[in-house]
């Protein structure tokens, strides 16, 4: 049933963490592209003595939802292992005086 769902639906932006489609990436790419492209005919067709023109900074994307994850996951991990050594000292008290 999941199969069948559209890839800009609503499952596939919570599982990538943003709202950007395909072609907003592909849109920042060519606004990226054209600044370079301006920077460049300027910077050639500039008077000899003005300075260079330097490149545009690139347009905003989201971040990737690989490093949310990555930390996202050890936090998680972190918080399991604390509960976890929390149950061992409460079930063993031997483990308490140890640890």
């Amino acid at each position: 049933m999941v199969e069948g769902l559209p890839p800009t639906g609503a499952l596939a932006r919570k599982l990538a963490g943003h709202h950007w489609e395909h072609r907003d990436f592909l849109t920042a790419d060519v606004v990226d592209l054209l600044g370079q492209l301006v920077t460049d005919f300027r910077n050639a067709n500039k008077h000899e003595d003005a300075p260079v023109q330097s490149y545009p900074k690139p347009v905003w994307r989201p971040e990737p939802v690989r490093k949310r994850r990555k930390k996202k996951a050890a936090r998680e991990a972190a918080e399991a292992r604390t509960g976890y050594l929390r149950i061992v000292a409460l079930a063993t008290p031997e483990h308490a005086e140890k640890g």
